[in-house]
This record gives C-alpha cells, structure tokens and sequence, in this order.
C-alpha cells in the first residue's frame, strides 16, 4: 500500500467514525469498556496592540465508573500560562496572560480523558459512598441563577407532595420537567440557567443549561444534593441517536450540561431530562411524540444512566477568573477571554477564534 492510499482509507475511516449510525438497540447504556479520548482547543485571538487574557476549561472530573481526567498540556506565547483551579469546585482552567503586542494571542491545549457508558442500579439500595457535610452542604446550595427558596422552592414543593422518599421526589421531578418543559433552538449556546426566571415568567423552554439546571434547582429545594455535570460531546451515539452525539471531530459547538442527584444507597445518579427534550424535537423525523418509542427508550434511560461519547469538564458554578475584569461567569463550559478588560462573546467562536476538536484514541 502506498502512502497516497493509506491517506485516504485513513481519511475515509475518520469520517466513518461520525456518520450517522444506524440504530442498533434500544437507547440502554451499560458500562462496557474504557474509551479514551484527545481533546485539542485552540484559541488565537486576533493582535490588538492591547492586552489579552484567556481562560480555558480542561477536564477535571474523576468519578469511578465512568470518567477519568488525563493530563493537560498547552503551548502558547503568552507571558504566562500556567493550570489554575477554581477553589471552591475544583474546576480546572488554563489561565494565560498576554502583554500588549502586535501579534495574535496562541494558546493550544491538549487534554487526554477517558469515558464510558454509565448506568446505576436503582432496584435497591447497596453501599454507596456517603457525601461528607462540605460536599452535602455545597450541593444543597444556591447559586446567583439556582435560588432554592421562593418559587423554585414551591415548585418542588408541589411536585414531591406525598412522596415517601428522596427516590419517589427525584423521579417526580424528573418526569416533571420531560412533560412540562421544550427545548428552544433558538436560544443561544445552552442556555443561561436562570431558573427562578423561567418559573416567574412560565416560560419553561431553553436548552441544557436551562432544563437541567431547572432540576437541579427543584432537587435543591427539596433536600437532595443535586449538581450540574458541564461538558462536551465528543463521539456520535452508539445507539443511532443523531441528536445524543457528536457530527464531526471539530466539536467548538457541542457543549451539553448534564446533571446529577445524589440518593442515598445509591450514590451519583446520572439525570438529563433536558436531552430528552432534544431527542423529541431534532431525533429524526423530528418533533416526536413524547410517547414516540424513541422518546420512551431516551426517557427510561437518561434517569439513571448516560452514554459515554461525552465528556465531563467540571461541576462548577459562579467561577471567579483569577485576574480577569468581568464578574464570576454562571458555569465555566466554553473558553473566555478579556482583550485590554473586555470579554469577548464566548457563544461565537467565530468572532472568539476558538476550535474544539475531538478524536478517539485506540490502541
């Protein structure tokens, strides 16, 4: 085999690798093997002859069972760069500094992860590990947008009325959201997560960061620890779902917030009603019922589990950019950056110049 051929098979089957696939079974993730993952971004701010800062999200989850944060590197002319992590979270960022220049801004980040599918068994309790109080505390708490007093306190208090059991509430408020809520594609990026905004004003619609978010409220208010999970998509689904993956390596657009409840017996619980939302508006042939079988599937098990073609970047809320000029940003999933103390647009990576890209590494 020539070289010119070996290209083309080796281009041929990169692209293979994202086209849509055709479903194989019913949507059911069961843990099945590690899968590692090279997550390149790359950020190239245009010169300004004005100072430049940049903040960059690199995986930092490491949960048994389904997610393994790898090493992150960079290369960069920037004065200084360094790894910096959110104190509260843990979130971990890249943090460069560029002096005023005449040249562009460069920073490429390399980071290595490893995922896979995940699913709990929810018919009975075993022994799971306990949250200690500073972990119980913290995700029990309110944020700027997830308040757990007003609205979204009562809200939750009516939907788990009667309920016998932290079990019982938190599916309660999962089929709550699926039945009540819609996915708007107009909305920019995922979303903002302003939840008690979105009850005050019963608007229920939005995308990821809206819907899950929302859960992630009402679990609050109701005494359970819940978080949001934020990360990318890095792979098609392996279930055929054409909407539940990645299209293409370059993932600069594939965010997607997950969330999770913590039930006791039962450790992290995997919950994304807000994907199944998405399934039954862009699932082909689109707009499903949500009785449509694959909903049916997508809802069964998006409460308790997740498919590993995505990946986690951090838990966090209200991040303060060490250094920066804005205010804390709401959840740290996309790239920010300053020039001469002016954010720039983190939803378009255009005007941003910024690239994701993703590629599965086998052995």
């Amino acid at each position: 085999m020539d070289r010119r051929t070996a290209m083309k098979i080796g281009a041929a089957a990169s692209v293979a690798a994202f086209l849509p696939r055709p479903a194989t079974a019913a949507f059911s993730p069961k843990p099945a093997g590690w899968r590692q993952f090279e997550l390149t971004t790359r950020l190239e701010i245009p010169a300004s002859g004005a100072p430049v800062q940049i903040w960059a999200p690199v995986p930092s989850v490491t949960e048994a069972g389904w997610m393994k944060a790898g090493e992150s590197r960079w290369t960069t002319n920037a004065a200084e760069a360094g790894l910096k992590t959110d104190p509260v979270y843990g979130a971990a960022f890249v943090h460069a500094v560029f002096p005023a220049s005449d040249a562009p801004a460069v920073l490429e980040i390399v980071s290595t992860v490893s995922t896979q599918d995940r699913a709990a068994d929810l018919s009975s309790p075993g022994a799971a590990t306990p949250l200690t109080e500073a972990e119980r505390a913290l995700y029990l708490s309110p944020t700027l947008l997830i308040p757990t007093d007003g609205i979204v306190r009562e809200t939750s208090d009516q939907i788990t009325a009667g309920a016998s059991d932290d079990m019982e509430k938190a599916r309660r408020l999962y089929d709550w959201i699926v039945e009540n809520t819609a996915r708007d594609p107009e909305v920019r990026g995922c979303g903002l997560g302003d939840v008690a905004s979105m009850l005050e004003m019963g608007d229920l619609t939005g995308k990821c960061a809206d819907l899950n978010a929302l859960y992630v409220g009402l679990a609050r208010a109701a005494g359970i620890p819940a978080r949001d999970v934020y990360g990318l998509r890095v792979a098609p689904s392996a279930f055929g779902y054409k909407s539940l993956g990645a299209g293409s390596e370059t993932v600069t657009k594939a965010q997607h917030c997950r969330a999770e409840v913590y039930l006791e017996g039962f450790g992290w619980v995997a919950v994304d009603p807000a994907d199944v939302r998405k399934v039954m508006l862009e699932e082909p042939p689109k707009n499903l019922a949500i009785d449509d079988p694959k909903v049916a599937d997508a809802r069964a098990a998006l409460f308790g589990s997740w498919e590993g073609n995505w990946i986690a970047y951090n838990f966090a809320h209200d991040v303060a950019l060490p250094g920066g000029a804005q205010d804390p940003v709401e959840f740290l999933m996309y790239p920010q950056a300053e020039v001469d103390g002016e954010a720039l647009d983190p939803l378009d990576p255009d005007a941003f110049a910024y690239v994701i890209t993703a590629r599965e590494i086998t052995a």
